[in-house]
C-alpha cells in the first residue's frame, strides 16, 4: 500500500507572483543597459564622423591651395596676425552624411569653421650673393607652410584639429 500525500501544495504548477516581478526587473535592466549601450554607439559614431570629415576638409584646404600656387601667397596678399605669419579669410564649409544608427534613418549635418595659417616669405627664403651683384644678390621664396585648424562643434564643446602642409 502507498501513501501518496497529495495535498494542494504539490498540485500546484507555473510561476508565482515573486517569481515574474524578479524576471521583469532582470529583463527591464537588460533593456536599459543596451539602451544606454545604443545611445554611446551613436555618439562614437558622430564624434568618429565629424573627427574624419574635419580631416577630409582639412587636406581639401591643403590640395586646394596648392593647386593655385605659390605666387598667391605673397605676404601682401594676406592678413598679416603680427607673430610672423599670415592668414587667410576664415571660412565655413558643411558636410552632409546619411546614417541610420538606429531604425530611423537620417542626414548628419555638420559645419566646419576652417582657419588658414600661411608662414611669413622669410620662413623658407634663398639667397644667393656674388662679387658681381653685391652682397644684397638675389632671393627667392622656394615655399611656404601651410597650417590648416578644422573645428566644429560636439555635444557643447569645440573639437578641432590642425593639418599641415608646404606649398611650393
Amino acid at each position: 500500500m502507498c501513501n501518496r500525500v497529495d495535498t494542494k501544495q504539490s498540485r500546484k504548477r507555473g510561476f508565482g507572483i515573486m517569481e515574474v516581478m524578479v524576471a521583469a526587473l532582470v529583463l527591464g535592466l537588460l533593456y536599459t543597459a543596451i539602451c544606454q549601450l545604443q545611445k554611446g554607439n551613436r555618439d562614437a559614431l558622430l564624434r568618429i564622423r565629424g573627427r574624419d570629415g574635419a580631416t577630409e576638409v582639412a587636406q581639401n584646404v591643403i590640395d586646394e591651395l596648392s593647386t593655385q600656387g605659390l605666387p598667391n601667397f605673397s605676404d601682401d596678399r594676406l592678413t598679416d596676425n603680427g607673430d610672423g605669419t599670415w592668414s587667410l579669410p576664415m571660412q565655413t564649409v558643411a558636410r552632409e552624411w546619411k546614417a541610420q544608427p538606429g531604425i530611423v534613418p537620417y542626414t548628419i549635418t555638420i559645419n566646419y569653421d576652417v582657419n588658414v595659417k600661411v608662414s611669413g616669405d622669410d620662413a623658407f627664403k634663398a639667397s644667393a650673393s656674388s662679387l658681381l651683384v653685391g652682397a644684397n644678390g638675389a632671393s627667392h621664396v622656394y615655399a611656404k607652410r601651410v597650417d590648416v585648424t578644422v573645428s566644429w562643434p560636439y555635444k557643447g564643446s569645440t573639437q578641432s584639429i590642425s593639418v599641415s602642409g608646404v606649398i611650393r
